[in-house]
């Protein structure tokens, strides 16, 4: 009985040692590669509808924790419009993080968003190899502009700014000021994983009909709003988002 207790102790010391950690190791700014499993059309959804989506890459957390790839982040409608006589609109959010069996409310800023054709292009490299070049020789341009040499490093021009991986990038997030986004923030992890995006990524790629007109970083916080220049904001499932957190609760 005693043998027994002290195995069942154990098998309970490694269960709690592989659950994700609360807020405090989750810190302020860093960043959720996400691919959209829903589609935002602002003539399809309807206020309170849910959304979902599912981290691409591993997440690097301080302490050597991680948030896995297969996570699954929720959000749900905000508020729609989809009038004839005016252009199209979408706010949402996403506001719960899953992890395994833990469920954490969060709330999340946009820091770029990308159509599925960009997200299969950034992930294929741009000619294909020549017979018995090895796979982490090969490259692929990231959306923002930099390039990643299979599992070698990531460049800008010649300059190295991260490590690229075999099921993303690692780097260290640059600020956009032009286009409104920030380096580093204050206890954010160095190392970001930006899955197919640079290290500057920041706005909207190739969505020209899409303004975004409100990130989620400001009053009200965690509200990404999506507006038309014409006709219905359309964004298919698929496409790939980088979400900043701004908070975390368990």
């Amino acid at each position: 009985m005693k043998q027994l207790l002290v195995v069942l102790s154990f098998v309970t010391l490694i269960v709690l040692s592989n659950q994700l950690p609360a807020q405090e190791k989750i810190p302020v700014g860093t960043i959720l590669p996400v691919q959209l499993n829903s589609s935002l059309r602002s003539e399809k959804v309807r206020a309170g509808q849910q959304i979902y989506g599912r981290i691409m890459q591993d997440v690097p957390l301080p302490g050597g924790h991680r948030i896995h790839a297969g996570a699954k982040v929720l959000g749900h409608i905000v508020s729609m419009r989809e009038d004839r006589t005016q252009p199209g609109e979408i706010t949402f959010n996403f506001d719960t993080l899953k992890v395994g069996h833990q469920t954490f409310r969060v709330s999340t800023n946009l820091r770029a968003l990308a159509p599925m054709m960009d997200v299969e292009d950034a992930q294929v490299p741009p000619t294909g190899p020549d017979r018995g070049t090895p796979w982490v020789w090969e490259t692929r341009n990231l959306i923002g502009g930099e390039v990643a040499y299979g599992e070698g490093p990531v460049t800008r021009g010649t300059e190295v700014v991260g490590q690229a991986l075999a099921s993303g990038v690692l780097i260290p997030v640059r600020p956009n000021a032009p286009a409104g986004c920030r380096g580093e923030v204050a206890g954010s992890v160095n190392a970001q994983a930006l899955w197919v995006f640079s290290s500057d990524a920041c706005g909207l790629y190739d969505l020209p009909n899409l303004t975004l007109t409100h990130a989620g970083r400001t009053d009200p916080v965690g509200q990404i709003s999506l507006l038309a220049k014409r006709g219905s904001v359309n964004v298919r499932g698929g496409g790939g988002m980088l979400l900043r957190v701004n908070s975390i609760e368990p």
